[in-house]
């Protein structure tokens, strides 16, 4: 069930990328995931699959896509973006507590980057 963010019990709504090694699942099993091949998204672009993602609920989409900071705009979008500087497996799942953060930390309308050189860093479009 989805609540909203902060009652009890809540579980955002993500989506992988189709560049995110699936077992970002198993990262972030607390919230309800999906990818964009299981949603029938695989072929969309990045404005294409934010649109999607928004009217069906998404609250954030995980991607290793480093362009769509500078590609997508998130100015009056209800969904938020984590950007992982990786989709190196080995990398993520040595520190899966960065991506986890990263995804229950993220806000409608921001973009969040998950560095593996030490630090997760924030940025709102304004």
């Amino acid at each position: 069930m989805f609540r909203f963010c902060g009652s009890p019990g809540w579980r955002m709504l993500v989506l992988l990328d189709q560049n995110v090694p699936i077992g970002v699942c198993r990262i972030l099993a607390s919230h309800e995931v999906r990818t964009a091949y299981q949603m029938g998204w695989a072929d969309l672009s990045n404005g294409e699959l934010m649109d999607a993602a928004e009217a069906a609920g998404v609250a954030v989409l995980v991607t290793c896509d480093q362009n769509i900071v500078f590609q997508q705009s998130l100015a009056h979008r209800r969904i938020a973006v984590v950007v992982l500087a990786t989709n190196r497996w080995t990398v993520i799942r040595a520190q899966p507590l960065k991506v986890e953060s990263a995804v229950t930390a993220a806000t409608a309308g921001s973009f969040s980057v998950v560095r593996y050189s030490g630090r997760i860093t924030r940025s709102v479009p304004g």
